[in-house]
Formats: C-alpha cells, sequence, structure tokens
C-alpha cells in the first residue's frame, strides 16, 4: 500500500505541474460550466424549487464527465508520441499510473468546484458543508472510475486516436442530456423517463443535488454511491488490465 501511494504521488506530481505553471488555462476551462450555471441557473429560477440548489450540484457532475476524458486524451498523446514507452519500463505501479492521471483532473475539479460554490453562493445558493463535502468526495471517486474507462478506450484507440474522438464526442452529450444535469427529466415524455433511468449517471446527479441539499440520508444517496463504487471498480479493473496488456504490444 505504501508503494502504491508513493507512485500515485509521484504520478500526480508530473501530470501536475505543467498545470500549475499555467494557472489561467484552468480559469479558461471554467468558461462553458460558468455560462451554463449563470444562464441556465437563472432561467430556472422557480420552476425546479431553488434553482442554484438544484443546478450547482449538476454543473459539477458535468465538469467530472468532462474533466476524465482528458485524462485520457493526455494519456493518447503520449501513446502517440511515444513517452508513455519510457513511463511503462520504470517499476511504477500500472493502478497507480491511471489513479494519479485521474487524480490530477479531480485535483484540477476540486479547484474549480470550490469556485463555483462560491461564486452560486451570491445568488441565492445555500451551502451545507457537510453534504458538500460528501458530494465532493463522491465526484472524486467518480472521476477515477471515468478516468480509467477514458484510459481503456485511449490505448484501444492508438495509434490514430480515431476511436477514442468518436466514442466520447458520441457518448458525452448523451450521457448529460439523459442524466437531468441541464433540465427536469419529470417533464419529459415517458420514453425519454425510461431511458434516464437506465442512465447511471443520473443516480449520481440525484444523490449530488440531495447531498448539496444537506439531506445524507435521502436514499438517492444510497443508488448515487452504488453506482459510483460500480463505475470506478470497474474502471480501475479494466483500466489496469489495459494498461498492463494493450499498451505493452
Amino acid at each position: 500500500m505504501t508503494t502504491f501511494l508513493r507512485d500515485t504521488a509521484t504520478v500526480l506530481t508530473r501530470e501536475l505541474t505543467p498545470s500549475l505553471r499555467e494557472p489561467l488555462g484552468l480559469l479558461f476551462q471554467m468558461g462553458q460550466p460558468l455560462l451554463f450555471l449563470f444562464l441556465f441557473g437563472s432561467l430556472l429560477d422557480g420552476a425546479v424549487g431553488s434553482s442554484w440548489q438544484w443546478f450547482v450540484p449538476g454543473i459539477l457532475v458535468m465538469m467530472c464527465l468532462s474533466g476524465p476524458m482528458a485524462a485520457g486524451y493526455s494519456l493518447l498523446i503520449e501513446l502517440i508520441g511515444g513517452s508513455m514507452e519510457r513511463m511503462l519500463v520504470t517499476p511504477l505501479n500500472r493502478t497507480a499510473m491511471l489513479v494519479g492521471r485521474t487524480l490530477k483532473e479531480m485535483a484540477v475539479l476540486l479547484c474549480q468546484a470550490v469556485l463555483i460554490v462560491l461564486l452560486a453562493l451570491p445568488l441565492g445558493f445555500r451551502l451545507y458543508p457537510a453534504g458538500v463535502l460528501a458530494g465532493l468526495a463522491l465526484l472524486i471517486v467518480f472521476g477515477v472510475g471515468l478516468g480509467a474507462f477514458s484510459f481503456v478506450l485511449a490505448i484501444r484507440s492508438a495509434p490514430d486516436g480515431t476511436l477514442f474522438y468518436l466514442v466520447t464526442q458520441a457518448l458525452l452529450f448523451p450521457l448529460l442530456l439523459l442524466s437531468g444535469v441541464l433540465l427536469p427529466m419529470d417533464s419529459g415524455p415517458a420514453w425519454l423517463r425510461v431511458v434516464g433511468y437506465l442512465n447511471p449517471i443520473s443516480y449520481i446527479v440525484d444523490a449530488q443535488r440531495s447531498l448539496f441539499a444537506g439531506d445524507l440520508t435521502d436514499l438517492s444517496v444510497l443508488y448515487g454511491t452504488v453506482a459510483t463504487a460500480v463505475i470506478a471498480g470497474l474502471g480501475l479493473f479494466f483500466g489496469n488490465r489495459a494498461m498492463k496488456q494493450g499498451v505493452i504490444r
């Protein structure tokens, strides 16, 4: 365990250093989430109860979905360029390589999430510290699983990366729309609600909204936690196997 944590910290430091050298890039990445937050949040005011309490967790899940995709993209670039081969000859734990890379995206997400919450406070967002901390912890686990899946896709897409671009573009927006991040699914037709129930992301979104509302005992929190654990477990399993078998060809 000590070796795993050390290797994870090593990879995390390697991945995080370039971002720390260019902090303005982190702010530019927040352009779209902020646009959605202020425009959609204002439009939904009164339509879904407390719109900010409903919409801020959704924005954070949206950012969590897009962040791990960047982790897979960076791996794909290293695979195409050949720099990943130099890391594979080191004794670094393969799972630590996955987790460290994804935690970098999660560290960026946490900084951006704190800024989003602070900006939403003057607009009417109520802060429940215990719920917010639990929600952010759940997002980190969720992001690690998504990042591991994106690594699998990046490895299978090398050397041209076509498969990675096609799958990420084809899946990201349907997953967002069918999870109720931007608009409530309750007002949609029956068939759309059924499809939403089959989307595991919708359970995570519901859990986040309950946690950010301070309701830690709501049943949706349990469902969201189970969905998060399943995604993280499967992602790490397939990601670790792909890293061991798929990269070295």
